[in-house]
């Protein structure tokens, strides 16, 4: 079995409580990501994704800033744990970014994509 550190996103995106979630939007976007961590001295903080912004822009307040929207404290996986753990916990969390972390210190995120390519991995799309 495959673990977290095997398939997870290395490149990360690291904003702070105090950016502007109209940038981080703008960022994630350039990017093609649908979370960033957010980090204060080296050390994980809490997680904005695509949802959190998407609930500030239905709440008509798209001049805050990350740290009134990010998810605080998220849970999180060890880069030796394996996929199966991190599938259970996100399903069981109900969310699609998990932030990966090694001896403390964030080292990457995972998506429910990345599980589903391990998943996956023997399977052929119809018709190839």
């Amino acid at each position: 079995m495959k673990t977290v550190g095997e398939v997870m996103t290395k490149g990360l995106l690291e904003l702070t409580e105090e950016t502007p979630l109209v940038d981080a939007a703008a960022t994630m976007n350039e990017r093609r990501v649908g979370s960033a961590l957010v980090v204060e001295g080296g050390r994980l903080i809490g997680i904005v994704t695509e949802r959190d912004v998407l609930r500030a822009v239905g709440s008509g307040d798209v001049g805050g800033r990350v740290g009134d929207w990010m998810t605080r404290h998220p849970e999180t996986v060890d880069a030796d744990e394996s996929t199966q753990q991190a599938a259970v916990v996100m399903i069981h969390g109900g969310f699609r970014h998990l932030p990966v972390l090694d001896d403390g210190t964030p080292c990457g995120i995972v998506s429910i994509r990345d599980l589903m390519r391990v998943a996956l991995e023997d399977v052929s799309p119809r018709g190839v």
